[in-house]
């Protein structure tokens, strides 16, 4: 049940109007329809995306059991698995696609068009939905809102493929891109390899999630947003450790990956970047996240759709110049 607001005091009655109100009431209708967030991973095989999901989420939201194998697909394929979380009263709708057969083959060519396609459909689906005449209150969202890209821990640079891929991505969904399996790099080898991926991306003018932070005259960003902001920037890409495994450590448990020489901790900032990347998607932008892929990414196609659809006079949509003329009648 919706909690009553507070009675304002008697000084405040004279003047008090309750606007402060609305945004308890945006948060008990937003708490009552819960949110949808849509997630995709893409990768080769073996990058751990399937573990780095769970750990993220702390709860079994892919289809693959341990030690499960499958054939390996003959091209592309794109597969979903859907999960219902709740934390807190609060309830998502996890969407998460995965793309087996990226990257596994000797021939890699346009093998990243069923994913751009995919992501596309949904686009498509949308638009469509909402051009109908008796459309849906709500229409369901099955945008994809983030991107996660898998990176293999090579010690190089991005591949022509990895390139190729994200230059395509780029333009379709809010990527980020992620350094898998952290733990076989050492630190320095783990720098070394961000800067080489950071220049590759400048270099080929690929841009990623988040984005610089642009700044306006009418800006409300605090000082500690711009902070936490920058420091995201600075981690890109993440260099991530995924495990669903519990250990003991002396006082608490801990998720982590055991090695000869240690326990690498999921979650020590100090180990990997998983904990940034988690308050990223998660608990800071995973709002923004959706926003932007309907701000941005599915305007620029709907843009582009019905600029494509609708016939033009003397560079004005011939439907304007119509009404225009039928007016002056």
């Amino acid at each position: 049940m919706p909690q009553a607001c507070p009675a304002p005091s008697p000084q405040e009655g004279m003047t008090y109007v309750g606007i402060d109100t609305l945004q308890e009431q945006t948060r008990l209708k937003a708490l009552r329809r819960g949110y949808s967030f849509n997630l995709m991973v893409v990768g080769r095989s073996g990058l751990g995306k399937s573990t780095l999901v769970n750990t993220l989420f702390k709860s079994s939201v892919t289809r693959r059991k341990a030690g499960e194998h499958e054939p390996l697909p003959s091209t592309t394929e794109v597969r979903q698995v859907s999960a219902s979380l709740n934390e807190g009263g609060v309830r998502l709708s996890l969407t998460v696609t995965d793309t087996p057969g990226f990257g596994d083959h000797i021939n890699n060519e346009n093998c990243w068009e069923p994913i751009v396609s995919y992501i596309e459909d949904q686009y498509s689906r949308y638009l469509t939905e909402e051009q109908k005449v008796d459309r849906l209150l709500h229409i369901p969202d099955t945008r994809v809102h983030c991107c996660l890209y898998f990176i293999p821990p090579t010690g190089h640079s991005l591949s022509s493929l990895d390139v190729e891929v994200l230059r395509r991505l780029d333009k379709v969904v809010n990527v980020v891109p992620v350094i898998a399996k952290a733990d076989t790099l050492t630190l320095d080898e783990r720098m070394t390899y961000k800067e080489r991926i950071r220049a590759d991306l400048s270099d080929h003018g690929i841009k990623v999630y988040p984005p610089p932070q642009e700044l306006s005259k009418d800006t409300e960003d605090t000082d500690t947003h711009l902070q936490d902001h920058a420091k995201i920037r600075e981690r890109l890409p993440f260099a991530v450790v995924g495990s669903t495994t519990w250990h003991d450590v002396p006082g608490r448990k801990v998720l982590g990956r055991r090695c000869s020489w240690g326990l690498v901790e999921v979650e020590n900032k100090s180990h990997n970047d998983f904990a940034y990347l988690r308050d990223m998607l998660i608990r800071t932008n995973m709002q923004d996240l959706i926003d932007s892929t309907a701000e941005r990414h599915y305007e620029n196609y709907r843009r582009t759709k019905l600029s494509a659809k609708t016939p033009t006079v003397n560079g004005q949509d011939a439907v304007d110049t119509k009404e225009i003329n039928s007016s002056k009648m």
